[in-house]
């Protein structure tokens, strides 16, 4: 790969507003339309955090926060169930005249459901455009030191905010986006990548009690990996903790998943359990995390690209 010039930041995405749930939902589900049960569910979840997900503000923010730290590398940014779409921002570069680009995804770990289908898209569009931009995708960033100490401050922050007596045998759960159980028997590094980046971060903030749970699992037939972080709090509880953390590692966003699965789904667990309750704050665009993002990208760079998606 030649010397990139440009960096396409990639995401997953987010309705605007409520009339835009459906056409959404669509779209995770490759164009069938929702049973009126799901998307009445889902809407309803949409409505308990005010109507609004701040998503896609989040996201563009982090994109102007990145290409601000890039210098004169441009930046786009690609959603993959949400404009502007991957095969967007891809044609816009190729009428840029970009050639080559490195790509980061804002998820830190490696799935070939995630970064890998992000990935493919990216190069399924190039291909539509004559074959370029080359889009070289960084495979994950989840042990990026400056990662790990963001997240191991935001833990003791979080531990900090409980009650004084709470603290004491405090359970710090880790979690990240479940995915269907299948990627387990395809040698996917997804479940691993989450155990290193928790206990990197629990070996930083030199935590005694935690543990990983699964979130935010699919509404199919098909198993998902677990145990689910709901299910996880109680064990915590029944081994005794006086209070618990959820530390969303595998999110950079405050989006429905932490707004709703964390905020109101595991903090009525902890109520229902009389356990106190805290969530370590999301990265969003605070600047000592986005330093983090462009100090992963520069490097990508600096090296003639990332490592190709395989």
């Amino acid at each position: 790969m030649a010397e990139a010039s440009a960096v396409l930041v990639m995401a997953y995405g987010t309705p605007r507003s409520l009339d835009e749930v459906e056409p959404y939902y669509t779209d995770i589900r490759r164009g069938r339309p929702p049973p009126p049960e799901l998307l009445d569910e889902l809407v309803g979840r949409y409505r308990a955090i005010g109507g609004h997900s701040p998503l896609f503000e989040i996201t563009e923010a982090q994109r102007q926060g990145l290409e601000s730290r890039l210098g004169d590398i441009p930046t786009w940014l690609g959603q993959k169930h949400a404009a502007p779409s991957i095969p967007d921002a891809v044609t816009s570069m190729a009428a840029a005249g970009i050639e080559d680009a490195v790509g980061i995804v804002l998820a830190p770990h490696y799935s070939s459901m995630s970064i890998g289908d992000y990935a493919a898209r990216a190069r399924t569009a190039a291909e539509e455009t004559g074959g370029r931009p080359i889009v070289e995708v960084i495979r994950s960033w989840h042990l990026a030191p400056g990662y790990i100490r963001w997240l191991a401050e935001r833990v003791h922050e979080a531990v900090a905010s409980l009650p004084a007596e709470a603290r004491t045998r405090a359970t710090v759960i880790f979690t990240a986006h479940s995915l269907p159980a299948r990627i387990l028997s395809q040698g996917d590094p997804y479940p691993e990548q989450l155990a290193q980046t928790a206990e990197a971060v629990a070996r930083k903030a030199r935590l005694d009690n935690w543990m990983i749970g699964w979130q935010s699992a699919g509404r199919t037939a098909e198993p998902w990996i677990g145990p689910d972080v709901l299910d996880v709090m109680d064990d915590a509880h029944s081994a005794g903790a006086t209070g618990i953390v959820i530390c969303p590692c595998g999110f950079v966003a405050d989006h429905l998943e932490i707004l709703y699965d964390v905020d109101i789904e595991c903090s009525a667990r902890a109520e229902k359990l009389g356990v106190p309750f805290a969530r370590t704050r999301a990265p969003n665009d605070d600047p000592v995390f986005l330093d983090v993002l462009a100090t992963v990208v520069r490097r990508a760079l600096g090296e003639g690209g990332a490592e190709p998606e395989r």
